[in-house]
């Protein structure tokens, strides 16, 4: 394990710890990190980190936070591919009834 990732999982770790919540190890750093490649590369640098806010704010409100993180995640960086497209924007992801 490089030095970067090894300080990387101690953070994590520690955050996890004075947060309170469950720690989700790799699994949930490769997720953000797609995340915010996504939307870096796909809308804007700026909006990487704010749409893991708003993502981490809308699965927090889920009966189970980590499975919804994960689905918004995966719905957000898919509309962040194609955010340049002339194509229909995305619709609303928060409806946990619609999940699969």
């Amino acid at each position: 394990m490089s030095d970067d990732a090894r300080a990387m999982a101690e953070w994590i770790t520690a955050v996890s710890r004075e947060l309170g919540i469950d720690e989700s190890g790799d699994r949930i750093v490769d997720t953000v990190l797609d995340l915010t490649s996504d939307v870096a590369h796909g809308v804007s640098r700026p909006a990487a980190p704010v749409t893991a806010f708003l993502i981490g704010m809308a699965a927090g409100r889920a009966e189970e936070p980590q499975v919804a993180a994960a689905d918004f995640a995966q719905k957000i960086s898919a509309l962040a591919e194609g955010w340049g497209a002339d194509t229909e924007r995305g619709v609303a992801s928060n409806d946990q009834s619609q999940r699969a």
